[in-house]
Parts: C-alpha cells; structure tokens; sequence
C-alpha cells in the first residue's frame, strides 16, 4: 500500500496506483466476527477455487 490517509473515522484506508488509476480503499472488519482474517481469507481462495473449478 502506497500512502495511508487519515479520516475522521476508525477505518483506515490508503490509496493504491493500478496502471494510470489512483484508488481510494478503505478497510473495516466486523470486531463481533465469529471468523478471524485467516479463516476469511481460506474461505474467499476456496470459494475462488471452487468457482474456477466450475467453469472448465
């Protein structure tokens, strides 16, 4: 990530460059989550996966 940027609120959120498009992208995560980053992260690349799967 390039440069954070502060905001009023707790989100954090940064600018990332792609090619010639500068994107504002900010972050939250649900603090009364029953899935911690890793288990969403494992769900998402299995979903992924599974949807790549389908299509062949």
């Amino acid at each position: 990530m390039e440069n954070e940027i502060k905001t009023g609120t707790d989100m954090p959120r940064t600018t990332k460059k792609v090619g010639r498009m500068t994107y504002l992208v900010g972050v939250h995560f649900n603090e009364n989550s029953k899935m911690d980053v890793g288990d969403k992260l494992k769900r998402v690349i299995l979903n992924d996966l599974e949807h790549k799967k389908s299509k062949k």
